[in-house]
């Protein structure tokens, strides 16, 4: 049995190695990867990425990155498109083509699909000089950097990395160049643990009849009957201008025990309370909610239209 230090020190020497190709990448874009962003900004139609093998899971992993990001594309294997798949390829599509070598036949058909209906191309490999290269209108070149794999052997392992990275690269050039936003991303992400906390407090609060409010003079005696019905444990205070001037909570009502039902609502109230948009982050809220704040009025224009509880926060996953 190989001792423990061994696998370790591989593992760091393939890291090592796609690390350094990666700094490589890094260092050589330039005009062209501008170019590929402007191209892939102004389609139309989609991005179809395409390729064969290693480089078909990477371009998979691609297409739905771009997707998720705001950019319309799609995947179609080479393969599947020499079988009728080509028709998903409209002319106001861009096609970006990965193969390291450049020369893989299975990507003929879709090559001179593209040429044919002058669908621009654009190409992820390692080598300008091979047929995808001389076909392709831009080409975001790979570095001459060896697989992390010992000499002779040459499975995809750099070249790979170095192809999901690229991706990586476009999808968030193109997501910062059309301002994609966390509410357009929520948009497209609705379910898991990330579409939880990119809703909003909009999406949670409680507003209308279940709102707990009362009024400045109103004697304690109300302000516990809604605060009893509402079951927020808490009311909220407003001016006569209809403005959120205070908060009542449990904490004030232990504070103000002595002779509660001679005092008014303005009596016991804390004032400035902290309070959160409609439209903030879920997230956002509860951060504030921090330490031991349960419930946030959601206001507008300093008037109460909602009202959030950490519990709703937290059975929405935002947690």
């Amino acid at each position: 049995m190989k001792p423990a230090a061994e696998p370790v020190s591989v593992g760091r020497r393939v890291l090592e190695a796609e690390a350094r190709a990666l700094l490589q990448l890094s260092e050589s874009l330039g005009g062209t990867f501008a170019s590929v962003v402007d191209l892939m900004g102004r389609v139309n139609g989609r991005v179809v990425v395409t390729g064969v093998g290693k480089s078909g899971h990477v371009g998979r992993k691609i297409a739905a990155t771009l997707a998720s990001t705001g950019t319309p594309a799609l995947f179609v294997h080479a393969n599947e498109a020499s079988h009728g798949d080509l028709g998903m390829i409209g002319q106001d599509d861009a096609v970006l083509a990965l193969s390291k070598s450049g020369e893989v036949r299975e990507l003929a058909d879709v090559i001179a699909y593209a040429k044919r209906f002058a669908i621009p191309l654009i190409a992820i490999t390692a080598d300008a000089a091979s047929a995808l290269g001389r076909a392709a209108d831009h080409i975001l070149l790979l570095p001459d950097a060896p697989e992390a794999t010992d000499a002779g052997l040459n499975a995809p392992t750099t070249s790979t990395t170095l192809q999901i990275a690229l991706g990586d690269a476009l999808a968030v050039a193109l997501l910062e160049r059309r301002g994609f936003s966390p509410s357009d991303f929520r948009v497209l992400h609705p379910g898991g643990k990330l579409g939880a906390a990119l809703r909003t407090v909009r999406d949670l609060m409680h507003a209308g009849e279940a709102l707990p409010l009362t009024t400045l003079a109103a004697p304690m005696s109300e302000a516990l009957l809604i605060m009893t019905q509402k079951r927020f444990g808490a009311v909220g205070v407003t001016g006569e201008d209809g403005r959120l001037v205070g908060v009542i909570t449990d904490g004030d009502l232990r504070r103000h025990i002595d002779g509660l039902m001679a005092h008014s609502a303005s009596e016991v109230m804390s004032r400035h309370p902290k309070t959160i948009s409609p439209d903030a982050l879920a997230a956002e809220a509860l951060r504030l909610m921090q330490g031991r704040i349960t419930v946030l009025f959601v206001v507008e224009d300093e008037r109460p239209v909602g009202i959030v509880h950490v519990h709703d926060l937290l059975r929405s996953g935002v947690a």
